[in-house]
């Protein structure tokens, strides 16, 4: 399944679209400030993307398709339109926003794919089988720019969604070194020992840089007991262990079946951001 991004840019090769995002807003609205929506005006229409539905969504692609329909002298090549949501629009948030219009074609491909993933949050992933793909599938559509790493190179497929670059490490806990700044972590490679080794080498960069955000380790209370007596033996203390998360995904949730773990640990990380977002807009 393609994600949003992906499905955009491919039909952006052979049609013209307008991309509408969200620009400023003020209270209450149904989409962040960054959301996007491409409209076509190809044989088959439609749009991909959503800015937040209702009759918000309705109009935007209206104006997008008028604009769409004009002759090339009379199209202009962006604009902007302040809407309040209100009962004119049928829709009772109360907030305001700034709709941004712009023309785009295939020529502006590569110039999107870097706007519209700028920003995204860098994430590691250990563990290329099951729930490794799973989660690769459930995290395509997010704002996470992935590096997903094992020490078998041929286990990475070859249709990865874009965000997703593969690295082969052996032995596999090196990549923890070069990894992103405020990178977040999930650990669940193919066996325990080399899960042990990319938590210790983990544990270490956060000791000598404390620059890792979310560190996330596959597994039972068990395994995890067993891997706190062997870090501790390493010297790691309480407070160190304590940074690492096993099990992983919202507690509650037993599924053992790999979308439901991937569903279940994306939540997880989802929450996380969020509440690292407020604590950083509050101090």
């Amino acid at each position: 399944m393609l994600s949003d991004l992906e499905a955009f840019l491919l039909r952006l090769a052979t049609e013209r679209a307008v991309l509408v995002t969200v620009g400023a807003t003020r209270g209450s609205v149904p989409r962040e400030t960054g959301a996007w929506m491409a409209v076509f005006a190809g044989a088959a229409g439609g749009a991909v993307g959503t800015i937040g539905g209702g009759h918000l969504e309705w109009d935007a692609m209206r104006h997008a398709r008028e604009a769409l329909g004009r002759g090339a002298s009379e199209r202009p090549a962006a604009w902007s339109q302040a809407v309040t949501l209100g009962p004119s629009l049928g829709q009772c948030c109360g907030g305001a926003l700034v709709l941004q219009f712009e023309l785009v074609d295939a020529s502006c491909r590569e110039a999107l794919r870097q706007r519209l993933t700028f920003g995204h949050a860098p994430l590691a992933l250990f563990g290329g089988r099951h729930v490794g793909r799973a989660l690769v599938q459930a995290l395509a559509p997010l704002p996470f720019d992935v590096t997903w790493i094992d020490s078998r190179d041929e286990v990475f497929p070859h249709d990865l969604p874009i965000g997703v670059r593969t690295e082969y490490s052996e032995p596999v806990q090196l990549a923890v070194r070069d990894l992103a700044p405020r990178s977040s972590v999930l650990i669940m490679s193919f066996s325990h020992a080399e899960d042990l080794d990319i938590v210790a080498a983990c544990l270490q960069r956060q000791r000598q840089h404390d620059d890792l955000g979310f560190v996330g380790l596959i597994g039972s209370k068990t395994k995890w007991a067993t891997f706190q007596r062997r870090l501790r033996q390493r010297g790691f203390s309480e407070a160190e262990l304590a940074r690492i998360t096993c099990p992983i995904g919202l507690p509650g949730i037993q599924g053992k079946a790999p979308a439901v773990i991937a569903a279940s640990v994306v939540a997880q990380l989802l929450l996380v951001c969020e509440t690292t977002a407020d604590a950083r807009m509050t101090s």
